[in-house]
């Protein structure tokens, strides 16, 4: 008998970790991409080289970045990847500039852009600043500059450190924990990513991305050095050519930050996006790609956008959670990959193409409704004997082509469809059910519904077995 086995854990295979040394520290880095630019990019402390990857949205953020330039992405020193340090250990600022200069050097990067997004900006502002013969460009993404503020709304100082305070103790008690990783005003998708705060994968990877970057102490004293460090004095120092990135409806760092930034840097030049998600990869991202591609190249960034009709499949296991609370990590990730073995099976036999993984589920699209269904229903028998249950949705509608991305009301509605779905069932869109007539598929009719976010009730179909 063959045992199937996968020779990889992660959904996606993120790139190598390589390591650089400043002192006895290790930091790690990743390069991705061959472009004739250089951009370092320093995400802040809240980064674990790997697990950025687990998340399709920041993996399509990363890929698309590096497809026009060489991106290097580093965790800094004390989180990540990158050597953890003791609480009462943190290095000032300066040290973490000095250990951007050394992942340059080990990369052989003698003129690099730098990108930095909240207390990466800050490293990299101060890089900027001391090092203007290595640093050619300087893209800022919400840095909070921190001293005083013009829109201040704290009656003084100690007011304001009481604020902080009360901040790092909440760090210090919850996170890494669910209940922080959603709900806390200054660290959960709340503020940070509002758009997804219902979306059970990107909680699960959101929580244990706060795990995976730092310890609750040890985030705390991260915290500690950002908030300690008044910027205003490196931003006024710095002569490089600079974009502020910053949308306008950020719910975690207003605009007023950037707006007040953009005054005190030099010729700085200050992009206001839409959008309230703070999160850079998350949301609308193309604006933020595009004002990067053109800042850096010098040119506008074309979109290599197709629109195309296609049916959409979403699958996903049905109780998902409670199955792994109950199996343990171990098992629910065995369990995973052989799921995930069975699914791309059935995707290569029906002629699928995978789109994303969203941790218990797949998002794959087909050149045909017929073969879709019957994709969703070979899926769902295929994992039977691994003791779980299927829930699919089918769609067939035009949807927007980026890349290895797909957008556009279809990709909600087929998400909606699967929604409703129960265990073992295939629900379809009244499209898929008339554009199938003739191939024998029988259906039961469910009525109109309506989708969540979709304008107009959709009339859905259940796929009878026969």
């Amino acid at each position: 008998m063959q045992v199937e086995s996968t020779p990889r854990i992660l959904a996606n295979v993120p790139p190598e970790v390589r390591y650089a040394r400043n002192g006895d520290v290790s930091l790690a880095y990743q390069v991705v991409g061959d472009g004739p630019v250089d951009l370092l990019f320093v995400p802040g402390f809240a980064s674990n080289l790997v697990w950025n990857w687990e998340l399709p949205a920041y993996a399509r953020f990363l890929r698309t970045v590096s497809s026009f330039c060489r991106l290097i992405i580093m965790d800094r020193r004390g989180c990540g990847l990158s050597d953890r340090l003791s609480p009462d250990d943190q290095p000032p600022l300066e040290v973490l500039a000095d250990d951007l200069a050394v992942v340059l050097d080990a990369v052989g990067s003698h003129h690099t852009c730098l990108f930095g997004a909240e207390d990466g900006a800050l490293t990299c502002a101060l890089f900027a600043a001391t090092h203007p013969e290595r640093a050619d460009r300087l893209i800022i993404y919400t840095l909070d500059p921190m001293g005083d503020q013009p829109w201040d709304e704290f009656e003084d100082r100690a007011e304001r450190d009481r604020f902080y305070d009360d901040y790092l103790a909440r760090i210090e008690a919850g996170w890494g924990t669910t209940a922080f990783a959603v709900h806390d005003p200054l660290g959960g998708l709340v503020t940070g990513a509002p758009s997804l705060l219902h979306d059970d994968a990107t909680v699960e990877w959101y929580t244990a991305w706060q795990q995976l970057a730092a310890s609750p102490s040890g985030a705390r004293a991260l915290h500690r050095i950002y908030f300690d460090t008044d910027a205003q004095p490196i931003l006024a120092s710095i002569r490089i050519p600079t974009l502020i990135l910053h949308r306008v409806g950020d719910q975690l760092e207003p605009i007023e930050e950037s707006r007040f930034i953009a005054g005190l840097i030099p010729g700085a030049r200050l992009h206001e996006l839409e959008g309230e998600d703070h999160l850079w990869f998350v949301g609308d991202t193309n604006p933020i790609i595009e004002a990067i591609h053109e800042f850096i190249t010098g040119d506008r960034m074309a979109r290599d956008l197709e629109r195309i009709l296609v049916t959409v499949l979403f699958t996903d296991i049905v109780a998902s959670t409670a199955m792994a609370s109950d199996m343990g990590d171990r098992r629910w990730q065995d369990l995973l990959d052989q799921h995930n073995i069975r699914i791309r099976r059935q995707l290569d036999s029906y002629r699928g193409r995978e789109i994303a993984t969203t941790g218990d589920g797949f998002v794959a699209t087909f050149d045909g409704p017929a073969r879709a269904v019957r994709c969703a229903r070979a899926i769902r028998d295929s994992v039977r004997d691994l003791g779980v249950d299927i829930r699919s949705g089918c769609h067939t509608g035009e949807v927007e082509v980026a890349g290895s991305d797909i957008r556009g009301i279809a990709v909600h509605i087929g998400a909606r469809v699967a929604a409703l779905a129960g265990p073992g069932e295939v629900l379809v869109s009244s499209t898929v059910k008339d554009l199938v007539a003739g191939s024998g598929l029988v259906f039961d009719d469910l009525g109109p519904h309506t989708l969540k976010g979709v304008p107009d009730p959709w009339r859905l179909y259940r796929v009878v077995d026969r």
